[in-house]
């Protein structure tokens, strides 16, 4: 084995580590339990707290979290799998569409918000337009309570299934070509391909598809707060926008209680799935 690297070297990346990680953490979990603003800060223990699970859109927030949280990742999962099986077929302009395909995730979130915000507007947007055109009537997609969070988690798909189609092609290509020539060979069909080699050896991919995306709904605000912000009433409302809303409202302390609540409770439902997924890999 080769002499491992002096400490000294590690230097700079626990500095920066420590500077944009260890420290606003730190900080987070004191200024939670203060009531503070710009200038002054008062020491209250557990009270901010106390208060903000007292805080009856906390509830209905959770729960809306959860579900956008599983949707979204879901869908990703299901849909970036299928589109990059496709594209790694041998189908005319297969590079033209991985473009396409991947496209929305560079277009920034406020701006797909806003966008899609006019596209679903009951009256006037393309989408109902474009249904009343073949005599289906549209629902108010974001004035519906019923169907205004999963309204804005299909957009969130739409704009991140590009980024699972991509890991799911680094996954699938990078798949010995032997499996598939052995199983050709045997007469094997396409879906017995897809589940004996290409799922089964395409799982390092999922679970980074899995997790990637289940961070990325537990704590998804900016799409939520540009489409709905919360609204119709409570009922678009996830654990981040409470805490803004509490914020403006400047209550600073409980907002900042708040965040910690995320921090724990994405910590709490992502790193005990995470070891799941990978002990299931290393018995595979």
């Amino acid at each position: 084995m080769g002499r491992p690297y002096p400490y000294w070297f590690y230097a700079p990346a626990a500095a920066v580590y420590g500077v944009l990680f260890l420290i606003p953490t730190v900080l987070a979990l004191y200024f939670s339990l203060t009531r503070w603003s710009l200038f002054t800060n008062e020491f209250i223990g557990f009270g901010n707290y106390a208060l903000f699970f007292r805080e009856p859109a906390l509830f209905s927030g959770l729960w809306h979290t959860l579900v956008y949280a599983v949707v979204t990742s879901g869908l990703k999962v299901v849909l970036g799998m299928a589109l990059a099986i496709l594209l790694t077929s041998q189908i005319i302009a297969r590079g033209y569409l991985r473009s396409v395909v991947f496209f929305p995730t560079l277009v920034s979130t406020i701006g797909v918000g806003l966008t899609f915000t006019i596209l679903m507007n009951p009256e006037r947007g393309l989408i109902n337009q474009a249904l009343g055109a073949v005599g289906v009537d549209g629902p108010g997609w974001l004035t519906d309570p019923s169907y205004a969070l999963l309204s804005v988690a299909l957009v969130d798909v739409w704009k991140g299934v590009g980024l699972a189609t991509l890991i799911y092609i680094a996954g699938i290509v990078s798949i010995p070509q032997d499996y598939f020539e052995a199983a050709r060979v045997d007469g094997a069909s396409a879906w017995q391909n897809f589940r004996s080699i290409t799922l089964p050896l395409a799982r390092p991919a999922t679970v980074t598809v899995v997790i990637l995306s289940l961070i990325g709904g537990l704590r998804s605000f900016d799409l939520i707060w540009a489409m709905t912000r919360g609204g119709p009433g409570f009922t678009s409302d996830v654990i981040a926008s409470v805490i803004y809303k509490q914020y403006q409202a400047g209550f600073y302390g409980l907002s900042t209680a708040g965040n910690v609540v995320l921090f724990i409770v994405v910590t709490a439902i992502v790193f005990p799935l995470w070891r799941f997924l990978n002990r299931k890999e290393v018995e595979l």
